[in-house]
């Protein structure tokens, strides 16, 4: 017996028994003329293969994944902020008692009035960046609504505003306007109104200052209601 031998070492058949299982037959022309099936070895297949890359593949598609959904919520924090950035704009064009209406920290209160104090530009955007910060830790929804509500209300009150000058011009150019307009208010003063209308039709015609053409506009903010 030789010991040198391979085919006759007893150790072999216990190697052999704990290769992987990738194996296959050595090709006709292969240099192992013994007949010995030739081990492949996880390190030593081909980089492209699924064996050499499979000790990455848990990983992988968790990297996939966020690199697919990260740029969408990087966008949408983008997004929120300056959505708050402009509602805390909109907070710094409020006057003291619309600010004071508001349930807001105090803080944030008072960043938006320091801003009113501020003439240059960069100390300016400073704070705007300031108060855009402490809006990350405010509820905007109950601001929003009361804004709205505001708005709501500064539009209807500017329609009535445009509804009364359109009065005063009739009044000035029609002289049955007058008489629709006490019919419909009948408890306004009729001959006050007489005299500013006469009297506002002679600045026209002189190029005097409008003194009772504005007078009339403020007798109908008085007979006239911001619901009619």
């Amino acid at each position: 017996m030789n010991p040198h031998n391979p085919d006759k070492n007893p150790n072999k058949n216990d190697r052999d028994a704990n290769q992987p299982p990738h194996v296959h037959p050595g090709y006709d022309n292969d240099e192992h003329d013994d007949g010995e099936v030739e081990v492949i070895r996880p390190q030593a297949r081909n980089a492209n293969s699924t064996a050499q890359r499979g000790c990455g593949l848990r990983d992988q598609p968790a990297v996939a994944e966020d690199e697919e959904y990260l740029p969408p919520s990087k966008t949408k924090i983008k997004k929120r902020m300056h959505e708050l950035r402009d509602l805390g704009k909109e907070l710094t064009d409020l006057g003291k008692d619309q600010l004071a209406q508001l349930d807001i920290p105090e803080n944030l209160r008072d960043a938006v009035r320091e801003i009113k104090n501020i003439n240059k530009f960069g100390a300016q955007r400073r704070q705007m960046q300031y108060i855009g910060k402490l809006m990350r830790d405010v509820d905007p929804a109950p601001i929003i609504a009361k804004l709205n509500a505001w708005k709501g209300y500064s539009q209807q009150h500017t329609a009535h505003l445009h509804r009364l000058e359109r009065w005063r011009d009739r009044l000035l150019e029609s002289d049955t306007a007058l008489t629709e307009l006490l019919a419909d208010h009948p408890q306004a003063d009729a001959q006050r109104l007489r005299a500013l209308i006469r009297n506002a039709q002679k600045e026209q015609d002189t190029g005097k200052p409008p003194k009772n053409y504005r007078e009339i506009f403020q007798v109908l903010k008085e007979i006239i209601p911001e619901t009619a």
